[in-house]
């Protein structure tokens, strides 16, 4: 599509980041499918940006033809009915906001066509659900796109995923319940901010392909008899790695630990993620204590981060993943 210096100053971009979340508590389960309501309420920790993020470009115009969207370089079937719903509903809310005169500013048409560009600065290989911070991104870039301020943001984006409406804040998160039949007070809502445990450090181990099982009821095991082992926590949220959940002081000790037991494959690849871990030695009484074999390259890498903000908005235009016609620029596209 060939757009005129015209068509061009006629298009609206906003570009946002929104964050990874791992669930403390999990939500086990549905009480209704298409609304995406959970059996129970779960609690998560919001992962800082610095290291997980989606990053979503959308722009408007009138001289779009139809929506489209671009997930990690390549584009997708924008009828997707989660995606659709988000897009109805975000619309909808604006169309109400602009009916009962409460915009402000002077926001995109909503009956103007979209473009999408969203890309994760994390691996596949990470495990992490990239549809938390996906669907977390993409309401809140359309929010800020259509001029939307509610309350309901999180329940828009928990009908594209339902662990995405604790993606829209940061710090510690609770998905309510709720127990209306059409889902409105099933929303996120944040119980402390990323500042309120300075000392947590979280860490995600991701795992080999030819990473050897070890048995829980061994594994259980060998915690209780390590007790130094237990200045750490863990879940299993984020696929097969797990993510830890440990205190500063104790963090250089458990990487190595993980180090010796884990050794890395020599590939030149850097062990360590993120956040910086200072070294520790580890004493001979810890080692027979673990008494476990080591397995080689069972770990592929660790990424260290600690809990983080919610969604914003980047301001400087030169990040935005679409051009100036609309389409992804090269460096948003895949081969």
């Amino acid at each position: 599509m060939n757009m005129t210096e015209n068509d061009k100053q006629s298009l609206s971009m906003v570009t946002c980041t929104a964050p990874v979340n791992i669930a403390v508590i999990k939500y086990w389960g549905k009480r209704d499918e298409d609304l995406i309501l959970p059996i129970n309420s779960s609690l998560s920790i919001t992962l800082h940006q610095d290291q997980l993020k989606t990053t979503t470009t959308i722009a408007c115009s009138r001289n779009f033809q139809q929506d489209r969207i671009w997930l990690n370089g390549k584009e997708e079937d924008i009828s997707n009915p989660r995606l659709q719903s988000c897009l109805q509903e975000i619309r909808r809310f604006s169309r109400k906001r602009r009916n009962s005169g409460d915009s402000t500013s002077d926001v995109s048409s909503v009956s103007h066509k979209v473009h999408i560009c969203s890309v994760n600065n994390f691996p596949t290989a990470a495990g992490l659900a990239s549809s938390a911070s996906g669907y977390a991104c993409l309401v809140y870039t359309l929010s800020q796109l259509f001029g939307v301020e509610s309350e309901q943001l999180s329940a828009v984006a928990r009908q594209g995923s339902g662990s995405a409406c604790r993606s829209l804040y940061g710090g510690f998160v609770q998905w309510k319940l709720g127990e209306q039949l059409d889902g409105k007070d099933s929303l996120a809502e944040q119980v402390e901010s990323e500042s309120f445990w300075p000392e947590l450090r979280i860490l995600i181990l991701v795992v080999s392909a030819e990473q050897k099982s070890v048995g829980s009821t061994s594994g259980m095991h060998t915690s209780v008899e390590t007790s130094q082992l237990l200045k750490v926590a863990y879940t299993f949220d984020a696929g097969p790695n797990a993510v830890i959940y440990t205190l500063q002081d104790h963090l250089p000790e458990f990487v190595q630990v993980v180090r010796h037991f884990f050794p890395p494959e020599v590939n030149g690849e850097e062990f360590v993620k993120g956040l910086p871990v200072c070294s520790a030695d580890l004493s001979e009484e810890l080692k027979r204590d673990i008494n476990m074999e080591p397995t080689p390259k069972g770990i592929r890498y660790i990424i260290s981060t600690k809990a983080g903000p919610g969604p914003c908005v980047v301001k400087d235009p030169n990040h935005h993943l679409l051009g100036a016609d609309g389409l992804p620029k090269k460096s948003a596209i895949s081969d």
